[in-house]
């Protein structure tokens, strides 16, 4: 914190002497008292007790987006002030500097504008993706058979606000799958966020059920409780919440769906993270046939466990993951998609193939931490199963 107030005193410090020599005083006299409101604002959001199981989830989310709007004020100011700062070298010409300067001012205008766009309209976008997978593993009778999955709802971010959930929520069930699965995170901090959306989950609906499992959110770990007893409440709580709306939540668990004489096991971990998180998911647990000659699916928040322990230790043929969100930044370009998430995670969103075995990481619906999401729209997959002809 005590880095990003240094370097936005500096940047404020040459915005405001380039306006003095361009000879506008009082735009710098504003410039100087708006950035010193600024800095006022995130050393008071600095200050705040934001861990705390008692501090109320509004409270929390308003803090995150006073501090995302500090950063559209100064991430915009840190590269139009950079590339503006290079009209000093002595070697251009006086065309050049001028150029450059007003390159300094386009970059800074267009970074402010693709950061609101992470405000809106993007978060409240739905993006569905068709993804089909061909298995000769496949039994026939489920030649076809379709499932949706979502993950990372973060149901906290929206503060009680239904509207957006509902119409989400909605596109799931427009969809008719043949079995729905939430691959974890429903909350930000703890239970009481989701419990505005209890009708809202139990509309949830499809013929083989729906399914979930818990993510890292989901453990009550990012608060500050008064004793272990009431964390382990609250997260009996959002257990119980689910099972209220008819969801089967996979816990270490597993159920055999049937079509006719053919089946498939649908199995639940808790979650297997990577450092920091805690490896809690048991395969072993959840289903004693982990290599057997059954077509089977993995629920899994974080896509970390599918080298880990899922390829190396089971014939699983997919897995399904969430967690990453695309780190909320995502790029598509001729097709290709980039994210800064690519840095942390070897396989971070959308489809992975290690011979006929399959991993879809979802990039989820919420947000954690900044309430924004650039490019990487809520996602909606539908996951269409095919069997390979031999």
């Amino acid at each position: 914190m005590l880095v990003v107030i240094i370097l936005s005193m500096a940047t404020d410090v040459y915005i405001g002497r380039c306006l003095l020599k361009s000879g506008h005083p009082k735009l710098a006299a504003a410039h100087w008292t708006l950035a010193g409101v600024l800095i006022f604002a995130i050393i008071a959001i600095a200050c705040m007790d934001l861990h705390s199981a008692d501090t109320p989830n509004e409270t929390v989310v308003a803090a995150q987006y006073m501090l995302y709007a500090y950063f559209c004020c100064y991430i915009p100011k840190w590269i139009g002030a950079g590339i503006h700062s290079l009209h000093r070298l002595r070697f251009l010409t006086d065309k050049t500097k001028r150029f450059v300067k007003c390159c300094g001012l386009l970059a800074g205008v267009l970074t402010l504008i693709v950061m609101l766009s992470g405000l809106w309209p993007t978060p409240r976008s739905i993006q569905v993706n068709e993804v089909t997978l061909q298995s000769d593993r496949l039994p026939a009778g489920f030649d076809g058979y379709r499932i949706v999955q979502w993950s990372d709802a973060h149901l906290g971010t929206y503060c009680g606000d239904t509207a957006y959930v509902a119409e989400f929520l909605r596109a799931l069930n427009d969809l008719h799958p043949d079995a729905i699965v939430f691959t974890g995170d429903l909350v930000n901090r703890r239970t009481n966020e989701a419990f505005p959306y209890r009708q809202l989950m139990a509309s949830l609906h499809a013929p083989d059920g729906v399914y979930s499992v818990l993510g890292n959110h989901d453990y009550d770990d990012y608060v500050t409780w008064a004793d272990n007893a009431a964390k382990q409440n609250d997260r009996q709580a959002l257990i119980a919440l689910q099972q209220q709306a008819g969801w089967r939540l996979l816990n270490n668990n597993h159920v055999v769906i049937s079509r006719g004489g053919d089946q498939i096991v649908l199995i639940g971990t808790e979650n297997y993270g990577d450092p920091p998180f805690p490896k809690l998911g048991d395969i072993d647990k959840a289903y004693d046939g982990k290599n057997d000659d059954k077509f089977k699916i993995l629920l899994q928040h974080n896509p970390y466990a599918w080298r880990a322990s899922v390829l190396p230790n089971t014939n699983i043929d997919l897995m399904l993951s969430g967690h990453t969100h695309a780190m909320q930044i995502m790029f598509s370009v001729a097709g290709h998609r980039m994210s800064p998430a690519r840095f942390r995670y070897k396989e971070w969103g959308g489809l992975y193939q290690e011979g006929n075995r399959y991993l879809y990481v979802n990039t989820g619906m919420g947000m954690v931490g900044p309430p924004m999401r650039i490019g990487a729209t809520p996602e909606i997959t539908v996951l269409t199963l095919k069997t390979k002809k031999q």
